[in-house]
């Protein structure tokens, strides 16, 4: 009987494609296709390996030493069972080995292939993302899609809605002004295009212990501390594009368009040469709710068209407002009435539901470009699923964690605050982080779940790491990044064919030095870790004696 069937990895991004079969419109297309259909077969060895493998005395099983060695004058390698690139790597950065965890396994295997500091509970930045979204595929299914309704109460006369108009949101990840012009156009198909009372936003899905919880750091405008909100609008983030006119003067778009924000524009054309930093608004809000961009300075003509970064701005509820009766007003509707929340009252009647994309595009999305509130929405989604009220961060988290005690993943050393990574206190080790990945693998999400990951030198936060080198095309993998700490976990096909799991965390102060650190490990999986699995291999099947006067086979004690 073939073995093919019993190693066949669930390593897939289509069930029934092969790596022959693979798109073939670019190289780094078809590489990622075949990437995704692993079949372990023999090990093989593939290339030679820089490391000396020992054997841990007594024990019968290999490890990985190299001696210390000065790499140059000023760097010395401290020995470890870390493969040497990784090592010399991290003594560049100025990393010691304790402050790294790594665990290497085959997909399908329960039998590590390199295991440092792998029980380690340690900072995995946005890695935690994998956690959040594999819960969040399993538990709401792959179609799920969150619900933005409107409800009407008071009657409707020549198209005025006489009473107030009620928004409930679910927490919608991605409701961006093309998603939210579907609920506005659904609103004038039900006969309203105006309104003489309230506009109210309903937030109750999600408790209001959630919102507000205050920046990450002071980079208060960074889009990644945007909080989460059931009414989630763009990512409370707006950008700006320049553009010089020709009558030397510039030109400011903003996306996305609000109700109540103008631009002042005091910039000033000139002919140098464009260097230095783009300039940026100072955003003012006013006591009656309006706002205002102030752009001051010089803007060089030869800078052209230029974006500014995004920059949150605003509350939450001001800005979702803002921005739907922008849109409200674009397609000629009226507004004469005051902005308020609320709860929605059992008299409302339905008028118009916008369903968003399905989530596992909103997964990808959270997992390639490594979107924190994106994750923060989905995390509490999960917890107002579990049917107990409004969702809190402790129920979210509870409920992820009864669902992975479920798969068998107790994982005792997990702990979850938001979801996105985006914390201090967030913990989980590098064999915890491993022993999901593989439970996915095996699981009916598994499709949607690797397809979200960012691919080696592709795309994502991946597309410019190890670009034209072996592993380029040949790896899933989520990257994770706070002062502090680097991160990368996923899957890699080896140059042999197999499939592997690959998990590391860095913390450290020197941690962002230690970038290539991680690279070196991708590589050497990529070429080499089937050398190693394939000694350990050999090992074992050395230390296997006959047992006496019985015929069978055991694994000797240690001496």
């Amino acid at each position: 009987m073939s073995l093919l069937p019993l190693l066949r990895s669930r390593f897939t991004t289509h069930p029934t494609q092969t790596c022959a079969q693979a798109p073939s419109s670019s190289r780094r297309a078809a590489a990622a296709a075949c990437t995704a259909l692993i079949v372990s077969a023999a090990l093989l060895c593939t290339s030679a390996n820089a490391n000396t493998i020992h054997k841990t005395p007594g024990k019968g099983k290999p490890t990985l030493h190299h001696a210390p060695h000065k790499a140059s004058a000023e760097v010395v390698v401290p020995p470890s069972d870390l493969p040497a690139p990784v090592a010399l790597a991290l003594a560049r950065a100025h990393v010691p080995p304790s402050a790294i965890s790594v665990l290497v396994v085959r997909a399908g295997s329960n039998q590590p292939v390199l295991e440092h500091n792998a029980q380690l509970a340690m900072s995995p930045a946005s890695t935690m993302k994998l956690v959040t979204t594999f819960s969040g595929l399993s538990l709401l299914g792959v179609d799920y899609r969150w619900k933005t309704s409107a409800y009407a109460e008071g009657p409707v006369e020549n198209g005025i809605l006489h009473g107030n108009l009620y928004i409930v949101g679910t927490g919608d990840p991605k409701l961006v002004p093309e998603e939210l012009i579907d609920l506005v156009q659904k609103i004038h198909a039900a006969g309203i295009n105006g309104i003489d009372g309230a506009l109210v936003l309903d937030k109750h899905n999600f408790d209001i212990s959630t919102r507000d919880a205050g920046a990450f750091d002071d980079e208060v405008r960074a889009p990644y501390n945007v909080g989460p909100d059931p009414l989630l609008y763009a990512f409370k983030s707006l950008s700006f594009s320049l553009s010089p006119t020709h009558g030397n003067a510039v030109a400011i778009d903003v996306t996305p368009p609000l109700d109540n924000l103008t631009i002042v524009n005091d910039l000033h054309i000139t002919r140098g040469r464009c260097v230095g930093e783009l300039v940026t608004p100072v955003i003012t809000q006013d006591p009656d709710g309006s706002a205002r961009a102030i752009f001051n300075g010089k803007y060089p003509l030869t800078c052209g068209v230029r974006e500014t970064s995004s920059m949150a701005a605003l509350g939450q509820s001001v800005f979702f407002s803002d921005g739907f009766l922008a849109l409200w007003k674009q397609t000629g509707g009226t507004f004469q009435g005051r902005i308020s929340e609320g709860t929605t009252p059992v008299s409302a009647r339905e008028v118009a539901v916008h369903e968003s994309p399905v989530l596992s595009e909103i997964v990808r999305d959270i997992n390639k470009f490594s979107n924190n509130v994106m994750a923060r929405n989905l995390f509490l989604t999960i917890g107002e699923a579990g049917g107990h009220g409004p969702s809190t961060l402790a129920g979210s988290a509870q409920q992820i964690e009864q669902f992975l005690h479920r798969n068998g993943l107790p994982m005792q050393d997990l702990v979850l605050e938001n979801g996105s990574g985006l914390s201090r206190d967030e913990r989980i080790s590098a064999a915890s982080m491993a022993g999901l990945l593989q439970t996915a693998n095996a699981s009916p999400v598994a499709q949607a779940y690797i397809d979200s990951l960012p691919i080696v030198g592709v795309d994502g936060t991946m597309r410019h790491r190890l670009v034209n080198s072996g592993v380029d095309g040949n790896a899933h993998i989520k990257t994770g990044t706070l002062n502090g700490v680097r991160a990368i976990a996923g899957y890699v096909g080896a140059a042999n064919g197999d499939g592997y799991i690959v998990v590391s965390f860095i913390n450290d102060p020197h941690a962002e030095e230690a970038r290539a650190a991680h690279d070196a490990l991708l590589e050497w999986v990529y070429n080499d870790a089937s050398q190693l699995e394939q000694t350990h291999a050999a090992a074992m099947i050395k230390n296997v004696v006959p047992a006496k006067g019985e015929g069978v086979s055991q694994v000797s004690k240690p001496e």
